[in-house]
Formats: structure tokens, C-alpha cells, sequence
């Protein structure tokens, strides 16, 4: 039988207030008894983010989730200065930097247009696997093992049901998790 896990979620979003998918998303996972959520924004407005508290959140995990919309193909960039100030040589990679080695990574983005925009005859002319290459190797760099995306197309568009039965996935995701390793 496995045990427990512990998962901390990071989350970001420039104007949460107008957020209907990434607050439905965060909402549906906030209360979860093994997920510590973790408001990027909320937490470090002035972007001072604190390293040696987020290593010791980070090293109680088992999964750590990155959620976010998806902004000019990237991450709000306070994900990556998280990345630059916590992913450091010596504890996340390099020598001695093991620290992460092991544990699971689940990226749990959104997206404004649809599915099919992300191949090559589609306006965005990439497969958005391919888009997210860097954060996948962030994660393998670290030692982490990148665990398939959860992505939510065309948010734009969505009704109010499907962006409930996606929250009520990701919700059942992180409740039914069990680490990869142990």
C-alpha cells in the first residue's frame, strides 16, 4: 500500500480577480488535506521571494505543481525568477544539488485558444508540448520526473460546465496521486 503524498502547489496569476478557469482551478484543490498551496503574488508582491522557505516547502513535497495561465508562451514571470532564486547549483543541480532528485513534477496550465492552434498549421505553428520544453527541462535537470501536463485549451471559449469538470479532474488528480519513487 502507498502512503499519503504530500503536494505543494504554486500558483500564479497576474489579475486573479478576473480569472474564471485558474481561480476555479485553484478553488477546487485549495482545500485538499495533503496540498499546500502557495500564492506566488499573494505571498511575494514585492518578487523578494523567500528561498530558503520555499527549499524547505519544496523538500517536504513529493509532487510539486506549477499552476498557471499561459502568457506569450511562457510563464508569468515570477515563475521564473522563482525558478532563478529557489533552482540554485548546490541544491537543486550541480554538485551536491540533489535535493529535488525524485520528486514528481505536474505543470497544470491554461491556455486562451484551442487545442488545434498549437500545430504546425495552426496560428501558433508549434505543438505546445514543444512550447513548453524549458519548464519540462527545468524539471529533468533538477532530477524531478515531468509528469504529463494537465492543459486547458481554449479558455476563451469554455463553458461554465467544462470549466468545472476540468477543475473536478485536477481536483481528483492531486486526490489520487501517489509518488512515482519512493
Amino acid at each position: 500500500m502507498s502512503r499519503a503524498a504530500d503536494i505543494v502547489v504554486y500558483f500564479a496569476h497576474l489579475a486573479i480577480e478576473q480569472s474564471v478557469i485558474n481561480r476555479s482551478l485553484r478553488d477546487a484543490v485549495y482545500d485538499l488535506p495533503r496540498v499546500r498551496l502557495r500564492d506566488l503574488h499573494e505571498l511575494y508582491p514585492d518578487f523578494y521571494i523567500d528561498a530558503v522557505t520555499e527549499r524547505a516547502v519544496m523538500q517536504a513535497a513529493d509532487l510539486i505543481v506549477f499552476q498557471h495561465p499561459i502568457y506569450w508562451y511562457a510563464a508569468p514571470a515570477i515563475f521564473k525568477h522563482f525558478l532563478d532564486t529557489v533552482l540554485t547549483r548546490g541544491y537543486a543541480y550541480g554538485p551536491d544539488g540533489t535535493a529535488l532528485h525524485g520528486k514528481d513534477f505536474l505543470l497544470a496550465v491554461s491556455t486562451g485558444a484551442p487545442e488545434e492552434a498549437y500545430r504546425p498549421d495552426g496560428i501558433h505553428h508549434y505543438a505546445f508540448a514543444d512550447l513548453i520544453r524549458p519548464i519540462e527541462q527545468t524539471a529533468r535537470f533538477c532530477g524531478m520526473n515531468f509528469l504529463p501536463p494537465l492543459v486547458l485549451h481554449g479558455g476563451r471559449s469554455l463553458s461554465h460546465d467544462q470549466i468545472s469538470a476540468h477543475a473536478l479532474r485536477y481536483r481528483q488528480l492531486l486526490e489520487d496521486y501517489r509518488p512515482t519513487s519512493t
